[in-house]
């Protein structure tokens, strides 16, 4: 019934953790398909060793991360398709939790959960990853999911059951030089799948200094901007509407600059009273007073905000929906 899709480079030190915790599970109709993407250090062999039924290897040169996630989903054979990382450690009832998840609301196409965030070498996490950690776990429903897809990721990678025919709907994952997972979240949110999180941690969530979130150039900033640029211009600014910017500081810039080229932004709202009525990369800075009226100018815009303060989210949506705006439709956060 479940397949559970395990890419592996060089993994040996974690490696043991990670299949321990699978193969402990109290679901035991699965299967785990490891690809491993040209390893050196002999962690397909760790695999092979389990001896296991329910365990497939499959060997090849290295390829990198999404032809290895795409090899192995046209290798499983489960309705549907669970991600785990050879660094992390799923709880005995993940598979069970995610799947009854699954069978009891049709409506999803995606069930995830909770992580516990914890570092390898047993320090905290850094203040960032415990934020992000603390952000996506308060996402549980798919209606908070999918508005608030664009400030992050807003499931962890290795925590989803997918259906089969989900994912095989969207073509599984493609390399376009930004996170793999994000933009297969962000294309099937686009395609009307919902998500929904079972309400508890299971799957302990390893950061170090290696992994990928940290090393690979898919993932800088830069990165993560074009690939919500590209998602909001085929999906909520596709119509091409004005934008009304909110935020031009360090997170905001860089998007308002990339966002100008491609359409109108006529406006942005500064907090800085001394930049009132600059204008900053073609927008003209307002002040939050002037947003009705902006508004009343541009009717059909969308409002977009990009203020990289989380404590300052909650202020501005309540001051967006107090003029009529709803979130995930007429505005969103972008960080």
């Amino acid at each position: 019934m479940i397949s559970v899709l395990l890419p592996v480079r060089d993994a040996v030190a974690t490696l043991d953790a990670a299949m321990a915790s699978l193969l402990g599970q109290t679901l035991t109709a699965f299967e785990v398909v490891a690809v491993d993407d040209g390893s050196t250090d002999g962690s397909a062999d760790l695999v092979e060793a389990y001896r296991d039924p329910r365990i497939r290897v499959l060997r090849g040169p290295p390829l990198g991360l999404v032809a290895a996630l795409n090899r192995g989903l046209a290798a499983c054979r489960g309705r549907y398709i669970a991600r785990m990382d050879a660094d992390d450690v799923a709880h005995p009832d993940r598979l069970a939790a995610q799947r009854e998840l699954l069978e009891t609301r049709p409506d999803l196409g995606v069930a995830s959960c909770l992580v516990e965030g914890i570092s390898t070498d047993g320090s905290p996490l850094r203040a960032g990853m415990a934020r992000y950690v603390d952000w996506q776990n308060a996402l549980q429903s798919p209606d908070e999911i999918v508005r608030s897809r664009f400030i992050e990721s807003p499931v962890v990678h290795p925590t989803v059951l997918i259906r089969r025919e989900v994912i095989e709907g969207v073509d599984g994952y493609r390399d376009q030089g930004w996170p793999e997972d994000y933009d297969l979240w962000l294309r099937l949110l686009a395609a009307g799948v919902r998500f929904a999180k079972v309400p508890r941690p299971l799957l302990v969530w390893r950061d170090h200094p290696a992994r990928a979130t940290r090393v690979q150039p898919s993932y800088t900033p830069g990165r993560i901007r074009a690939l919500k640029l590209h998602h909001l211009l085929a999906g909520p600014l596709a119509r091409r509407q004005p934008v009304i910017f909110w935020g031009a500081g360090l997170e905001g810039k860089p998007l308002l600059r990339e966002l100008a080229r491609e359409l109108s932004v006529p406006l942005v709202i500064e907090a800085d009273r001394r930049k009132i009525g600059n204008v900053i990369h073609g927008a003209r800075a307002i002040a939050m007073s002037e947003l009705p009226a902006a508004l009343a100018s541009h009717p059909q815009a969308m409002v977009l905000v990009a203020v990289g303060v989380p404590t300052a989210r909650p202020l501005i949506r309540r001051d967006l929906e107090a003029q009529g705006l709803r979130e995930g439709e007429s505005f969103f956060f972008l960080c």
